[in-house]
């Protein structure tokens, strides 16, 4: 395996399993588990809301938990990849101490660019001392077995991704639901909202939206398009999801809510699709090819004539799979970094 390939951060959490530091009990939770060859034989449940990480999981046997309801006090081992967020790292980390059983242990690993060392220092605020180790570039840490929780900040910080509201000019309502770590959470991003803005009122019939995040272009679909018939939401984000929901309840037209991984392409056909595709999955690192991948699920679940409106940031290389998918393919408009290119199918 490649180093651009490998979970250093997964492969940092097992380690001190593989060297004898730690043992692996016969019930284990594992929050955000992403799949990987170490975990080969070990037994556990997991909570992960990304579609393609949980679909890995599942294909492993790995039963799935609702993240937000887990039980209190129940394994001896909870293990833990914090996201870089850090109202939802903090939540995560409190959600991983109030599941422990009492004399269980807490394990957590983080990339040492993610916030490594603030996340070890926030377990050392939940649970007191903790062992800590560093590895491929990671921090891991862990509680110990006689640690005693700080019952009144594990009770706060569960609470600090928890959905909310937020006023916003510009978003049908005045507001959307919302939470810590979802894309744009806090805002409506520049990108989407420039999009919005050039969408025509002519768009009609069954409309997609892929990558739709807590549904700010969904919204604006509606608003601004009153022949559209009906609209499928695709985001592989659980939580996003899951707000999106709430923001487009009572919609004037049937809404498909679909838990799915764009890149695996779609099943449907619809008269258009609008898009503003993610070019990063869980970490870092630039991924155009995920972008490549929407244009082209867009290409094969358009109807023939019909249309992709898509925003991207302008450097991105994504002119090939427009050509390839699309027999017309213009630039609608440019500022600010970004670009909105409307494709036409043949």
């Amino acid at each position: 395996m490649s180093s651009s390939s490998r979970d250093n951060a997964l492969e940092a959490l097992l380690h001190p399993f593989a060297q004898g530091q730690l043992h692996w009990p016969a019930q284990a939770l594992f929050l955000r588990a992403r799949a990987g060859g170490g975990l080969t034989g070990r037994s556990f449940v997991a909570t992960q809301a990304f579609r393609p990480e949980a679909a890995g999981l599942q294909q492993r046997g790995i039963a799935l938990l609702e993240e937000d309801a887990l039980p209190d006090a129940q394994f001896p081992l909870v293990l833990v990849l914090p996201p870089r967020q850090r109202e939802e790292a903090r939540a995560l980390l409190a959600r991983a101490c109030a599941a422990v059983a009492p004399g269980g242990v807490v394990v957590a690993s983080v990339s040492n660019d993610e916030g490594a060392k603030s996340r070890e220092a926030e377990l050392r605020q939940l649970a007191g001392s903790v062992s800590t180790l560093s590895k491929h570039h990671c921090r891991v840490f862990w509680t110990l077995p006689d640690a005693v929780m700080d019952a009144g900040l594990l009770a706060r910080w569960q609470q600090l991704d928890a959905p909310r509201r937020i006023a916003c000019d510009g978003v049908p309502g005045g507001g959307f639901h919302t939470r810590p770590g979802v894309f744009a959470w806090d805002r409506v991003d520049a990108a989407s909202r420039m999009l919005a803005a050039v969408l025509p009122a002519g768009l009609c019939g069954k409309v997609a939206d892929f990558g739709a995040g807590w549904g700010y272009l969904s919204l604006q679909v509606l608003a601004r398009c009153p022949q559209v018939v009906s609209l499928d939401l695709y985001e592989a984000d659980g939580r996003a999801l899951a707000l999106a929901r709430q923001n487009l309840a009572g919609a004037r037209v049937p809404v498909g809510f679909h838990w799915h991984d764009v890149e695996r392409g779609v099943d449907a056909r619809f008269d258009a699709i609008v898009c503003n595709p993610p070019f990063h999955a869980l970490g870092r690192g630039e991924r155009p090819d995920i972008g490549r991948a929407f244009i082209m699920a867009a290409a094969a679940a358009l109807k023939p004539r019909g249309s992709l409106w898509l925003v991207a940031n302008r450097h991105l290389p994504y002119e090939d799979a427009l050509g390839a998918g699309f027999a017309q393919v213009r630039i609608a408009a440019q500022d600010g970094g970004f670009k909105i290119v409307h494709a036409v199918k043949a």
